[in-house]
């Protein structure tokens, strides 16, 4: 079923898990993982086997060459990976995978039955989508959960939405019924700038995980990449009149709708992210 290293005696770690596909608009999501697995140097744990999930005429092993010249066949696996973040107290194991197109049920049971020997706590699922918001603006991130610790902690409700939904809701309802907290963060990428990868939408879910666990998190080169898409998306718009006036439109409906208190609230809570990177407490 599984193959990689033994389960160490891990510091009441937590999980993090992003899936590629549908519900990864522009790689935001996956981008996040990958990016935490490369800033904490994480280690390959687990490894699930592939054949019992993927469809490989949908999700296509790829071949390279080694470095010792051999020929190599890279299957679609999902991976979880181990990392002992310098700055933080606690251990991270993080998920990143595409979604599955068979036995969802099954593949959740056996992740969230890694991370129960593995003494997880909490799980933190994080998602993309395409939706009508203006690059000019911070990128909308929505959350929601039903443990009560992590409602008040991350300011969350339950979710209302109703209709199809992605492998992330569903690993979060095992980890509910199996006795870990768990919550969700979806980030909003403008629709007309979907090509991969949106590294605004990436910095802001890091933001939002950083708020759900308290702690600083590593931005490495995020924000520079964040400014250069910023640059390119601005010369989109001046060289195509018609993308900009919809881009003003949704800067109007936007800035219409939003409402004061919301803005003070996301001004509170990146002061409070400054002051965690400067090792000071906001209280």
């Amino acid at each position: 079923m599984t193959s990689g290293a033994d389960i160490p005696q891990l510091r009441n770690p937590w999980m993090v898990a992003a899936f590629e596909g549908w519900n990864d608009a522009a790689d935001a999501a996956s981008g996040a993982v990958d990016h935490l697995i490369e800033e904490w140097d994480a280690e390959l744990l687990i490894e699930l086997d592939p054949e019992e999930y993927y469809d490989f005429q949908v999700h296509r092993p790829h071949v390279h060459t080694s470095d010792q010249g051999e020929r190599v066949v890279v299957w679609p696996a999902p991976q979880i990976f181990h990392a002992r973040p310098p700055r933080l107290d606690r251990d991270v194991l993080l998920l990143r995978a595409p979604e599955p197109n068979f036995r969802w049920k099954a593949f959740c049971s056996t992740v969230i039955g890694v991370a129960k020997l593995a003494g997880v706590t909490e799980l933190v699922t994080l998602g993309a989508l395409l939706a009508d918001s203006p690059h000019t603006r911070p990128v909308p991130i929505s959350g929601s959960t039903t443990d009560p610790v992590l409602m008040e902690r991350m300011s969350m409700l339950p979710s209302s939405y109703n209709g199809p939904i992605g492998i992330t809701s569903v690993l979060n309802q095992i980890a509910a019924e199996e006795g870990i907290a768990s919550a969700a963060l979806w980030a909003a990428v403008p629709h007309y700038l979907a090509e991969p990868p949106c590294p605004k939408a990436t910095l802001a879910l890091l933001g939002a995980l950083e708020d759900a666990v308290g702690s600083p998190l590593p931005q490495g080169v995020l924000a520079e990449l964040t400014e250069a898409w910023q640059r390119g998306a601005e010369d989109l718009t001046s060289r195509d009149e018609e993308i900009a006036e919809y881009v003003e439109a949704l800067e109007n409906e936007r800035d219409t709708s939003e409402l004061p208190e919301a803005t003070g609230d996301a001004i509170a809570k990146e002061f409070e992210r400054y002051l965690r990177r400067r090792n000071v407490d906001p209280e």
